[in-house]
């Protein structure tokens, strides 16, 4: 039987005070605070960019720029809202300058989004661009080529479909790459309600009896 929703998140806010007082590499020097996450702890909709940026360093909230404005007007036109999904990033802190996130950041800030990912049991998990979509499908294939398109993949112990698209700072550049966004979040109310296969939970050995205390078999104790 799976855990319950109110232990979830309690494990949840237990894995966000850990990731604010991480130390774990360099960017924690720089950092205003910790970007963990934020929406709805029992989503069937997750979202991963990259890393914070300069407001989602001063907030503490991913995806409050104007990216951020955009990812909530692309919901709406499929009436969700932020509300619905929950948000993060490969990253939870802000790299100086905005510069691309380092391999070896990647895999420090790496465990966080796994237990993110556990925690929360989405059914789908839109990659927001080429940094999100390598790590969690495990492939080099660019965003270019892989958008639009579902995979299944198993990440920890659960199956989720992986929904690579472009990252909405991309769209704000360019407005083919918007219309493409467009076309990406309308196939999401299909991809929501088509249910995802968990695999069978692995049998346990039935335990050997243990035996009773030296007192109980004495008679000891009474009845």
């Amino acid at each position: 039987m799976g855990r319950s929703a109110a232990d979830r998140r309690e494990d949840l806010v237990a894995l966000y005070k850990e990731a604010r007082g991480c130390t774990l590499c360099p960017l924690s020097e720089s950092r205003t605070q910790v970007v963990f996450g934020a929406g709805n702890a029992d989503a069937d909709l997750m979202f991963v960019g990259e890393a914070p940026g300069f407001h989602e360093d001063q907030q503490g909230i991913p995806f409050v720029g104007r990216a951020g404005q955009l990812l909530n007007e692309l919901l709406e036109e499929q009436g969700l809202v932020r509300d619905d999904v929950f948000i993060a990033n490969v990253l939870k802190c802000r790299p100086p300058e905005n510069r691309d996130p380092q391999p070896d950041e990647i895999e420090t800030c790496r465990p966080y989004l796994e237990r993110q990912v556990e925690l929360i049991e989405p059914r789908v998990i839109c990659t927001l661009g080429n940094f999100a979509t390598k790590l969690l499908t495990g492939a080099p294939t660019g965003i270019s080529r892989v958008h639009g398109e579902p995979q299944e993949r198993r990440l920890g112990t659960r199956t989720v479909k992986l929904f690579p698209i472009f990252h909405p700072a991309a769209g704000l550049r360019t407005p083919s790459v918007k219309e493409l966004l467009r076309e990406d979040f309308a196939k999401l109310p299909a991809l929501l309600a088509d249910p995802v296969a968990q695999p069978e939970p692995e049998s346990q050995p039935e335990p050997e009896p243990e035996a009773a205390p030296v007192e109980d078999q004495l008679g000891l104790f009474g009845r």
